[in-house]
C-alpha cells in the first residue's frame, strides 16, 4: 500500500504521453512518495553544492543524468516503480515494455545469497606456503574474533566475519604467496569499508602465523558469495508480433544467446545490454556502479573464458530466461545516505534490504537482455533504438518544444536519423 492508502501498481497507462511534470505527479502518487522526495527526483536542488563538496575532492559543481522510471515491473508478486539514471535512449522504454509482457505471465522471480563480501590479505616471503595455509586455517577462530572486534554494530545486526579461506599461489612473478580471504556478512551495506577495516585489523596476526610479511589488505569486487538471480517464464503466445510468431521469436532469442555463450566478442555486447538495465538503478540509488561492473565481468569469465551472464532456453512451449551475477548493493553508507536523489530513489523503490535491491537489479537486467535479444531476433536492434534516438538528433539540430517530436517522427518514419536531415526537416517546418 502507498502512503495515501491506495494499492501500489507499477502498471501506469499512457505515461509517455505526459509531460515530465505530469509523469512525476503520477509516479509520486502511485509510488506513495512525499513532495520532498518527488522534488529530489525532479532535480530541484538535487545535490546541494555544500553536500557535494563533502563527498569528493576539488568539487566545482555537480553533474546530472536524465532520471527516468521504468514501469510495469512485478517481481516476486510485488509491484515496483524503477528509478533509472541513464543517458542512453530506449533503455527505460525497453525495460518497461518487457516488464509489461512478463507481467501477464507472473512477472519475474528472484532469489539471492546472503550479502557476504571477501577481504583479501596477501602474505609474501613465506618459505612453506602450504604449511602456512594450514597454520592460518588452524587459527580460524582467533582471526574471526579479531576481525569482529572492529564492528560491534554489524555483529548486533547478525552480520560480521563468518569464515576464512586461504589460497596458495606457488608461481607468481615475485615468488610464492599466500592469500587469506575473510568472508564477511555485511548485511545492508555495500561493505567495502567494513571488510577493508577488518582486513587491516587481522593483517599483522595473519603474517605472524604464516611466517611472512603482509602486503595488500583489501576487498575483492568479485562478490561471488553475494549472487542475485532472476527468472522469467514466457509462453510462446505472449511473444507474438505482427511479423513473427511467438515460437519464432523464442527460438531467435535462444539462438542469439547461444552466440553470446560461445563467443566473447558477442558476449561483451550481450552483457553490456544486461548492464544497461542494472547500472542505471545502481547510479540512481547512489551505489558503486564501477564495483558492480567489475564483479559482473569477472564473474562472466569465471570459467576461464568470457561468456554470457544470462541463459535462454525453451521447454514445454515456453521461453525460460535466467540471469545470475554478483550484486554488492547497499542501503546504508556512502552516497545512498548522502545524496538526496538517491534517498528519494530508494523511497520510490520501497525496498527493505540490500538483497531486495540486488534482486530488483538483476530482474531489470534480465528484462533489458530480453528486449535486446527480441529486437535482434526480429526487426533488428536499430529500428526501435533509432526511433527513440531521433529525439536527441532533433534537439542537436536545434528543434525546440513541440518541434522536437515533429522532427523526430519524420526522421523515424523515414528511417533516416541524421543531424543534417533533421536540420532540413526543421527548416521546412519553420518556413
Amino acid at each position: 500500500m502507498s502512503e495515501n492508502g491506495s494499492e501500489k501498481s507499477s502498471r501506469l497507462e499512457g505515461l509517455r504521453n505526459l509531460s515530465p511534470k505530469e509523469r512525476l505527479e503520477k509516479i509520486a502518487l502511485a509510488g506513495g512518495i512525499d513532495q520532498a522526495a518527488a522534488a529530489a527526483l525532479r532535480g530541484d536542488g538535487m545535490l546541494p553544492l555544500h553536500i557535494a563538496d563533502g563527498m569528493i575532492e576539488n568539487v566545482i559543481g555537480v553533474f546530472e543524468l536524465p532520471m527516468g522510471v521504468a514501469t510495469n515491473f512485478l517481481i516476486n508478486g510485488k509491484d515496483y516503480l524503477i528509478p533509472m539514471a541513464v543517458e542512453e535512449p530506449s533503455v527505460v522504454a525497453a525495460a518497461s515494455n518487457m516488464a509489461k509482457i512478463a507481467r501477464a505471465c507472473g512477472g519475474f522471480q528472484t532469489s539471492s545469497m546472503d550479502p557476504v563480501m571477501r577481504a583479501q590479505v596477501q602474505v609474501l616471503g613465506v618459505s612453506d606456503p602450504h604449511g602456512a595455509r594450514s597454520r592460518i586455517l588452524g587459527a580460524r577462530d582467533q582471526i574471526i574474533a579479531l576481525a569482529n572486534e572492529r564492528d560491534k554494530i554489524l555483529i548486533g545486526l547478525g552480520g560480521g566475519c563468518k569464515d576464512i579461506e586461504v589460497q596458495v599461489f606457488e608461481d607468481t612473478p615475485i615468488g610464492p604467496m599466500v592469500v587469506m580471504h575473510l568472508l564477511v556478512d555485511v548485511r545492508d551495506a555495500m561493505g567495502a569499508n567494513t571488510v577493508n577495516t577488518m582486513a587491516e585489523a587481522v593483517a599483522n596476526l595473519t603474517g605472524e602465523i604464516a611466517g611472512g610479511e603482509t602486503r595488500l589488505r583489501i576487498l575483492s569486487n568479485l562478490a561471488d558469495r553475494r549472487i542475485a538471480r532472476a527468472r522469467v517464464e514466457l509462453p510462446f503466445e505472449v511473444l507474438d508480433t505482427k511479423a513473427f510468431s511467438g515460437e519464432r521469436v523464442a527460438n531467435g532469442i535462444v539462438e542469439a544467446c547461444a552466440l553470446a555463450i560461445v563467443d566473447p566478442y558477442r558476449a561483451a555486447t550481450h552483457n553490456k545490454g544486461i548492464m544497461n538495465g542494472v547500472d542505471p538503478i545502481v547510479v540512481a540509488t547512489g551505489n558503486d556502479w564501477r564495483a558492480i561492473e567489475a564483479g559482473a565481468h569477472a564473474y562472466a569469465a569465471r570459467n576461464g573464458r568470457y561468456s554470457s551472464l544470462s541463459r535462454w532456453e525453451i521447454t514445454d512451449e515456453k521461453l525460460i530466461g535466467t540471469l545470475e551475477m554478483p550484486m554488492a548493493m547497499g542501503l546504508v553508507g556512502g552516497a545512498t545516505k548522502t545524496h538526496p536523489a538517491a534517498q528519494a530513489a530508494l523511497k520510490l523503490l520501497d525496498v527493505k534490504s540490500a538483497q531486495e535491491l540486488a534482486e530488483i537489479c538483476v530482474a531489470v537486467g534480465l528484462a533489458q537482455n530480453m528486449a535486446a535479444l527480441r529486437a535482434l531476433a526480429t526487426e533488428g536492434i536499430q529500428r526501435g533504438h533509432m526511433a527513440l534516438h531521433a529525439r536527441n538528433i532533433a534537439i542537436v539540430a536545434g528543434a525546440e518544444g513541440a518541434e522536437i517530436d515533429r522532427v523526430a517522427k519524420i526522421l523515424a518514419d523515414e528511417h533516416d536519423v541524421r543531424t543534417d536531415r533533421a536540420k532540413e526537416i526543421l527548416a521546412d517546418l519553420r518556413s
